[in-house]
């Protein structure tokens, strides 16, 4: 791996076994070629420390009790000699080989500070999270957007930025959405590249849907803490995402067989924000247990077909095959 590299890639990853390798091998096909990979380990059981070592990547690790999404994140930037970062969860994965080209491109702005990409569901993603992609990650690119939404799971930043501003490491979760507001407070703009694009497999169980959201509000009212939601604005999401759900659902087809899952989703969401919000005082190092280490994920599936490739889509059978042989 190059020393000096244009690009540094840092993956926080814990039991990620089955999902991990189709990264990375993503990763290793892409268009651009000048870059390191870190994976920032927080105590996997599982075999991903072994998936890893195939590949050429530099492993760090943290301990389970040290971990928060912003400390894990700032050790791998610590480790980074790139000039810009990129940051991907261990279960998304690249659908084309120009992904970290497209990713990257927004950076000849040299007003750009933070460029987030595109991601979807794959085949098995709960109908509405599939929504709640098509909504946060539309098919039009901003260069200048005007607001501070971002998300971690396919990012990219300036290192200079991340070592004047480093990750919130006390929130619960969110810790791109506190970066990205502090960099614009400073003028520094924020992109969305829509060509930029990842699938995003995020099985979970109904626990850990509820977990994910709770954790989230927790940390959305300590970086706004005017930010309410009390009753009536779950009351009124609940219905008002549930009957939009359930309306798509009914147009794409797939109506029966979803109602039961879009229900669970909702209220899961917004029951769990709605319990976030009304946290008082510290997170016990029992619930953080429980927001950062709930069980493994099941397995996801690939995704179906997206923009026009023009032969850049990736052909993850056949980069499986290589890796299993």
């Amino acid at each position: 791996m190059n020393p000096r590299p244009r690009v540094s890639i840092v993956i926080r990853c814990c039991n990620e076994e089955r999902h991990i390798g189709r990264l990375l091998d993503g990763i290793l096909a892409q268009t651009e070629r000048d870059v390191e990979i870190i994976v920032v380990d927080s105590g996997s059981t599982d075999a991903t420390l072994s998936v890893t070592q195939r590949y050429p990547v530099r492993v760090v690790s943290i301990a389970p009790e040290s971990f928060s999404f912003g400390s894990s994140l700032n050790l791998g930037c610590g480790e980074a000699a790139g000039e810009f970062i990129v940051i991907a969860s261990a279960h998304v994965y690249p659908l084309y080989r120009d992904w970290l080209a497209k990713l990257l491109a927004p950076f000849r702005d040299g007003r750009v500070g933070l460029v987030y990409g595109r991601q979807r569901g794959t085949e098995t993603s709960k109908y509405s999270e599939r929504q709640l992609f098509q909504a946060w990650f539309p098919g039009q690119s901003n260069y200048d957007q005007p607001h501070s939404f971002c998300n971690n799971a396919n990012a990219a930043i300036r290192r200079s930025l991340w070592q004047r501003f480093p990750y919130n490491e006390s929130v619960t979760g969110l810790e791109d959405l506190a970066f990205a507001k502090e960099i614009k407070a400073t003028g520094w703009r924020i992109a969305y590249e829509a060509e930029a694009e990842v699938a995003h497999v995020h099985e979970e169980t109904w626990t850990r849907v509820y977990n994910r959201y709770r954790r989230e509000a927790i940390a959305l009212k300590d970086i706004y803490e005017h930010e309410q939601f009390g009753a009536r604005d779950f009351t009124r999401l609940l219905l008002g995402n549930v009957l939009s759900d359930l309306r798509h659902a009914w147009h794409d087809g797939v109506l029966p067989r979803n109602v039961g899952g879009i229900l669970l989703f909702r209220l899961c969401q917004f029951l769990g924000t709605y319990r976030g919000f009304r946290q008082r005082g510290a997170v016990s190092s029992a619930l953080k247990h429980k927001f950062y280490y709930p069980n493994a994920p099941a397995p996801g599936a690939a995704g179906g077909a997206g923009r026009d490739s023009h032969g850049l889509a990736i052909d993850y059978s056949r980069a499986g095959d290589k890796r299993n042989g």
